[in-house]
């Protein structure tokens, strides 16, 4: 274990990657994330399941970034009352060798989406746009150590947690590279490309959080970054993430960020700055694909919570090289106003 902080230290054990026992609160998850851009290709892709039980639901969600601009997208939520696996709605992930090697499995459906924008009204996309068959099985191997862990006690007992203001007891990410095989309707696309994987559980609402810019990202096997700013209501914004040089993760300990937005306040490029105990990073991206989702809650008091997620298949230059990953911004929608860009970010 890590020290994490006074009294508290960081565990970060194997055993993590596989499921958690199941807590009381109601709004308890347990998910994974995965995401891989082949740049010989130009295509990309990223996948996510999660169990919530205690609320009789999973979520799925698959998104494919075909070459011609095209995202072919579905979500769903299954029936779900157990966290034994994560298995439902046509997805499914296996711990091959827990740290070192997943895999993902789809059979299911996408909506393949000319123009990606048109997801802003869920019903109407699905309802204007073609639904084709897809396939997709991809092994996740890691090309960098473990990041994250779960904070807990001196003892090792857990943290207590206010369920509702709660976004991850636990998490970790990992950069990795994804092989295998994605078809989507009558096109097969052999892949092998680079991306990162996370695995969260824990209380969460989305809502737990104002806003944040997650800018995960790839230039070689033994270059990537993960930069993360965010924000909490009424706090200031928290910058961290790390990056991979000669196989070892250096941590960030200080970031900005400077977006350009469309006229659907939408990311298309941005610069990052990045500092680390050795130096700083400069990072310039330019979206080159993006689909914007949302999340709605209605709170025990009634009121309709809606955050906005958007994401985007970017390609990023630092350095001089050129690199592909994700960019994902989060936000709370105030008077229709995404709050991360009033706040200047």
């Amino acid at each position: 274990m890590a020290a994490a902080g006074k009294g508290i230290v960081m565990k970060l054990v194997p055993e993590d990657d596989y499921m958690h026992p199941l807590e009381s609160a109601t709004n308890f998850n347990e998910s994974m994330y995965f995401n891989v851009f082949d740049r010989a290709n130009r295509i990309g892709g990223w996948f996510r399941i999660a169990n919530r039980p205690n609320e009789g639901k999973g979520e799925m969600t698959c998104c494919i970034y075909l070459p011609d601009g095209r995202i072919g997208f579905m979500f769903a939520r299954p029936e779900r009352h157990d966290n034994d696996a994560f298995d439902g709605g046509g997805m499914k992930v296996t711990v091959v060798e827990p740290h070192k090697h997943l895999a993902v499995r789809y059979r299911g459906k996408l909506c393949l989406l000319a123009n990606p924008q048109e997801m802003v009204d869920p019903g109407k996309a699905f309802k204007n746009n073609p639904i084709v068959p897809a396939e997709i099985d991809l092994d996740f191997v890691g090309v960098s150590p473990m990041f994250g862990g779960e904070p807990v006690n001196a003892d090792g007992s857990p943290i207590q947690q206010k369920a509702e203001e709660s976004f991850a007891r636990g998490h970790t990410e990992q950069h990795t590279r994804g092989k295998g095989t994605i078809r989507v309707g009558d096109e097969s696309f052999a892949i092998d490309g680079l991306g990162l994987r996370d695995h969260s559980w824990g209380p969460r609402f989305w809502q737990a959080v104002w806003w944040y810019r997650w800018l995960p990202m790839n230039f070689s096997d033994d270059f990537a970054m993960m930069v993360s700013i965010t924000c909490r209501k009424g706090e200031k914004p928290r910058a961290g993430g790390m990056v991979l040089r000669g196989g070892e993760y250096v941590m960030i300990r200080d970031a900005r960020i400077e977006t350009v937005y469309d006229d659907n306040d939408c990311q298309t490029t941005f610069k990052v700055w990045a500092k680390t105990d050795e130096r700083e990073y400069d990072v310039t991206g330019k979206v080159m694909s993006l689909i914007p989702l949302r999340n709605r809650r209605r709170t025990p008091d009634g009121e309709d919570l809606m955050t906005r997620i958007t994401e985007g298949m970017t390609e990023y230059t630092c350095d001089g090289v050129q690199g592909y990953g994700l960019s994902e911004y989060l936000d709370q929608v105030i008077d229709d106003v995404p709050v991360g860009k009033r706040e200047g970010y």
